[in-house]
């Protein structure tokens, strides 16, 4: 069945997304779900259709995020959700046997309903209160240090069309009510936020911060917000003065650079009107030459192996010239040339068999086995420690 949304949830929809710039209109999305849910109760497919509509996304899109948080209830859910905190703490203090006497006293399971559709029993995996424990929430709202007989008091009250009074918090509502406000509305009952009030244990934190002197460095309760006009004068005036505090550049000079011997130094050793760059432990004034870090593995290795001595300053960071045994480096070469041929005689592996594989090599390698036998006499173990040692 299609569902028509009313034209109060279209308006509402129309002002969530308003909130957002016009090219960030998606980010509207978990507010629209909670705006669907509390006109049906829960997220149905009809919902999930209109979020994509006003945004402007597919469905899948839609579901993906649906399904994601459990907060958002894709079966029809009853007027008051009842949460069980079953989590470590709880638990421990008794939070499972609080849930296992209202599933038996309701007659219903996890995320199931009553049959008269008022409650929906859940066990949830934290609530965030474990100096509280056990805690059991309804629509969210704080029932404090509840044991199994004051569990079952509450939802009995609900069923009976009560109100019964969070421990923290705001008096009840709906589910329905309760999204309305999670998609950004304000409670419009009168008083409705006007009772409720602190936990013992965190007024206990309170005092002990206020004993000890406890308190957020350069924290002042009575330093005004400031407007968005003052905070961007703020952050122009440090930015100046962050400018203004930066060192004067170094003048280029006019006159030769000299070396560590006191004659001039090679053209290129330093840019135009750079500084000579002093000679290392070594005695090395060759120019900074980049570390080959930023190249690919393929390149930097084929340089590594045959490196452009045109190019590479013997004493680069990252870069070692290979010799041939005898103190003298191999001929200069192409980088990527040397890579080219690398990559052609290494063909790639097909279907079949790995690389390398091939019936040529296969029959060469008998050859010269059989070969080697009837050089010197040796037998088929000979053969394969000597091809081995090849």
């Amino acid at each position: 069945m299609t569902t028509t949304f009313t034209d109060e949830t279209r308006e509402r929809a129309r002002e969530i997304i308003a909130r957002y710039p016009a090219d960030r209109s998606r980010s509207a999305l978990l507010p629209l779900l909670h705006l669907v849910q509390a006109e049906e109760g829960y997220v149905s497919p009809a919902g999930v259709t209109f979020c994509a509509e006003v945004l402007g996304l597919n469905k899948a899109q839609v579901g993906a995020v649906a399904t994601f948080y459990t907060m958002y209830k894709r079966k029809p859910t009853g007027d008051f959700l009842v949460s069980v905190c079953t989590n470590t703490m709880c638990n421990v203090l008794g939070g499972q046997e609080v849930y296992d006497t209202l599933s038996e006293h309701l007659g219903v399971g996890h995320d199931e309903t009553t049959a008269d559709g008022t409650i929906t029993l859940e066990h949830a995996e934290c609530l965030a209160a474990c100096d509280y424990g056990p805690v059991m929430t309804v629509n969210y709202d704080f029932f404090d240090g509840v044991d199994a007989s004051t569990a079952v008091g509450v939802v009995d009250e609900l069923r009976a069309g009560g109100r019964p009074m969070p421990t923290r918090g705001a008096r009840l509502c709906t589910l329905k009510e309760m999204a309305v406000q999670l998609a950004g509305f304000a409670d419009e009952r009168e008083g409705a936020v006007a009772d409720g009030g602190p936990g013992e244990p965190t007024l206990r934190g309170l005092r002990l911060a206020q004993e000890h002197g406890v308190s957020v460095p350069g924290f002042d309760p009575n330093t005004p917000i400031r407007s968005k006009a003052e905070a961007d004068k703020a952050a122009a005036e440090a930015k100046a003065k962050a400018e203004a505090a930066k060192p004067a550049p170094v003048e280029a000079s006019a006159a030769p650079v000299k070396g560590g011997d006191g004659a001039s130094a090679p053209t290129g050793a330093a840019g135009v009107g750079e500084p000579a760059k002093p000679a290392d432990a070594s005695g090395s004034t060759t120019r900074d030459v980049k570390a080959p870090d930023d190249k690919s593995p393929q390149v930097r290795t084929a340089e590594t192996r045959q490196p452009d001595a045109g190019t590479a300053a013997p004493d680069a960071p990252g870069t070692k010239v290979p010799t041939d045994g005898t103190g003298t480096a191999p001929a200069a070469g192409d980088a990527r040339s040397a890579e080219a041929a690398g990559v052609a005689a290494n063909a790639p592996a097909g279907d079949g068999k790995p690389a390398g594989d091939e019936a040529g090599a296969q029959e060469r390698n008998l050859t010269e086995a059989k070969a080697g036998t009837d050089a010197d006499g040796a037998g088929p173990a000979d053969a394969n420690e000597t091809g081995a040692q090849k």
